[in-house]
């Protein structure tokens, strides 16, 4: 069995199953992306990049649709050249590049989606941020093209399939009976409890009798609650001199428009620029390397998760892997994994005083609460171990096949 795995970026979310197949079954397995990266014994791979993105003379509102068919066609090309490649499933990330254009080159092989996110203006992340000044018009007219290749795909895929029940859900009605729900998957072997002496991360040691906060996001920025999250860790210093906050993130804007309203600044700027909390014990680590990163969580006292209505952050669940006491913004992304009181706490995204109040709950007396660390890295190994979603993925895969050829 050959399959073609197409994303902007490698591995990012098929570079586990793909080694999983390889390693595991014998399937073949080709890696179509951006990057220019090396053969391995179980994946090889194509480049399709440069290609030209959208340009300043592009409608604001088709930009996002151009640069998907700039890098569609982009991988078309780099494929179009390799006639040796004849692939029995193709496997692509919806949002990033399509695999619209390979039914020319293949058009017997079914396709499978990765469907991550489809955007809506009400009840989603684009109104939820009422406090802020809201996105513009002209924002919400750009967003009634954002979805277009991902319906494009939709309607062309063979079956298709999103990370959560949430994600899946705010797909199209018509179209969710085509897509499963199977998680990534989550290495529980690595991001595992775990007893060490290590307290010091990103060049910030913890003193030893210090209670630790942890806050994990790709990006410091409204769509994940920095600004929330850092008012209330302010306040939870000036209330106990014993506390370290450990803040892993870049200092960059990965989703949203925050810079519409910053006058310039990053929103990490802004947000301590408007807010001027005590930062003598608020320490910005940047990123961690995973093998740091997972210390850190197991180490962690609280771990502090918000997010708008979106996409839900692979750090939620490691941090629960590692069995980390998670306080966590009540919205409905996040509800599919913290139920509150058995695998942590819920509190309103808005309720700065509320999570203050809760964090320092759950610090004066950590031992009460191993029953939910326990459930909480329960809840992974049960729902979204590696072990369990790889063979839903593999099964996925060998049942398109054999619909559409008859293969075992």
């Amino acid at each position: 069995m050959h399959i073609l795995f197409l994303h902007q970026n490698f591995p990012a979310q098929f570079g586990q199953i793909a080694a999983y197949l390889a390693r595991n079954h014998g399937f073949r397995c080709t890696f179509v992306s951006e990057n220019q990266v090396p053969d391995s014994p179980e994946i090889q791979n194509v480049a399709y990049g440069p290609y030209l993105g959208s340009t300043p003379e592009s409608n604001n509102y088709s930009r996002t649709l151009e640069l998907q068919v700039r890098q569609s066609s982009a991988a078309f090309a780099a494929l179009h050249r390799r006639p040796e490649l004849r692939p029995n499933i193709i496997v692509a990330h919806s949002g990033f590049v399509s695999s619209l254009l390979l039914r020319e080159l293949y058009p017997e092989t079914p396709q499978i989606n990765y469907f991550e996110f489809f955007y809506h203006k009400y009840g989603s992340d684009m109104d939820f941020r009422l406090d802020l000044p809201k996105p513009s018009e002209d924002d919400f007219l750009r967003l009634r093209y954002k979805n277009a290749q991902l319906l494009l795909d939709l309607h062309n895929c063979d079956a298709g399939y999103s990370p959560t029940e949430f994600q899946r859900s705010q797909l199209p009605v018509e179209f969710q009976s085509k897509v499963s729900t199977i998680f990534d998957g989550i290495d529980t072997d690595f991001w595992s409890p775990s007893t060490h002496s290590q307290r010091a991360f990103g060049g910030v040691t913890i003193p030893d009798d210090h209670k630790v906060i942890t806050y994990v996001s790709r990006g410091l920025e409204a769509t994940r609650g920095f600004d929330i999250f850092l008012r209330a860790a302010d306040q939870v210093c000036r209330q106990r001199n014993d506390v370290s906050v450990i803040v892993v993130a870049e200092d960059r804007v990965a989703y949203g428009g925050d810079c519409r309203f910053t006058n310039g600044m990053s929103f990490k700027e802004w947000v301590i620029d408007k807010y001027k909390p005590n930062l003598s014990r608020i320490h910005f680590v940047g990123r961690l390397p995973p093998s740091q990163l997972s210390k850190l969580l197991a180490l962690s006292d609280v771990h502090v998760y918000l997010t708008v209505p979106f996409v839900l952050s692979w750090s939620l669940f490691n941090a629960l892997s590692c069995g980390a006491l998670t306080a966590a913004s009540d919205t409905a992304p996040v509800r599919e994994l913290i139920r509150h009181g058995e695998t942590g706490f819920l509190f309103n995204f808005f309720d700065i005083d509320g999570l203050t109040e809760l964090v320092l709950r759950l610090l004066s007396d950590p031992s009460r609460h191993q029953a939910i660390r326990h459930a909480a890295r329960s809840l992974i190994l049960s729902k979204y171990d590696l072990k369990v979603t790889l063979p839903k993925m593999l099964e996925l895969y060998r049942e398109v096949s054999k619909q559409a050829f008859g293969l075992r």
